[in-house]
């Protein structure tokens, strides 16, 4: 993807700056992407970054600009839409590669080590008075 930005940049005349800013991004963004330090772009920054570049999101992705881009290319990451954090998006990802036992090993373990849990709508022991809780 790089690559093909690299080549619109230099036929639009513009810098990696003017670009970014055009796509509402960090005017670092694309010298980041470039040095791998950001992920590649999705959902809605990989439009405004297509526009910016006056092209389209099939043609960034690596594929004929007339063919429509894979769903999952315009979806939004959880992440970015501030649902997980970027960690737990990569345990997620994983988790859903495995199969169903593994699934099953894998919770197991975590809710091992995350320790008791309460109930969501237990009465905290405080409250608890005659095995009534207290108004």
């Amino acid at each position: 993807m790089v690559e093909l930005i690299e080549g619109r940049l230099e036929r639009l005349g513009l810098t990696p700056e003017q670009a970014s800013r055009a796509a509402g991004l960090a005017p670092d963004f694309l010298d980041r992407l470039r040095e791998g330090r950001v992920p590649v772009p999705r959902g809605e920054r990989l439009r405004r970054l297509a526009e910016a570049l006056s092209t389209s999101v099939s043609y960034l992705v690596g594929l004929d600009p007339d063919v429509p881009p894979p769903a999952e290319w315009l979806e939004e990451e959880q992440g970015s839409l501030g649902l997980l954090a970027g960690d737990e998006e990569g345990l997620l990802r994983a988790y859903r590669k495995l199969e169903f036992s593994a699934k099953a090993a894998v919770l197991l373990v975590v809710r091992r080590m995350a320790g008791p849990e309460e109930a969501p709508d237990a009465v905290p022991a405080k409250q608890v008075r005659s095995g009534r809780a207290k108004p």
